[in-house]
């Protein structure tokens, strides 16, 4: 099976926001949400971690930027998305599809351009930052 990396912007759909993850202060997963104007559902949550880096203003604290989830959804296909903390200053979506993989051996994702990753190539892990 092949990783694609995508890095394009999603749209999740009204009130499918898990809010148990909101009452934490987590961004709510949303269980729905468009690409490409194809809906996708989530099945399940596979891992999940947080990317961290320094406060952008010298206070030497660390700061949670990224909110990351790698699930399989519905349509049989294993997905890593991202939640961004703060907004681009260019704007766009903050919720963002980083890389795309069949669950199905030698189906490839139907998408543009396919670029191969490993998971070295998403980030590395951060231990949990609040």
């Amino acid at each position: 099976m092949t990783e694609s990396f995508i890095g394009e912007g999603i749209t999740p759909e009204d009130m499918s926001f898990c809010v148990s993850a909101m009452a934490m202060g987590k961004p709510g997963l949303p269980q729905k949400f468009s690409w490409q104007g194809k809906l996708f559902s989530v099945l399940e949550v596979l891992e999940e971690w947080k990317e961290a880096g320094d406060c952008r203003h010298g206070s030497g604290e660390r700061y949670v930027r990224k909110h990351w989830f790698r699930v399989s959804t519905t349509e049989n296909l294993e997905m890593k998305i991202y939640f961004e903390r703060q907004r681009r200053s260019s704007g766009g979506a903050r919720w963002r599809l980083y890389s795309i993989r069949s669950a199905e051996p030698n189906v490839e994702p139907n998408h543009g351009s396919e670029t191969p990753i490993g998971k070295s190539g998403v980030t590395e892990k951060s231990p949990s930052v609040s």
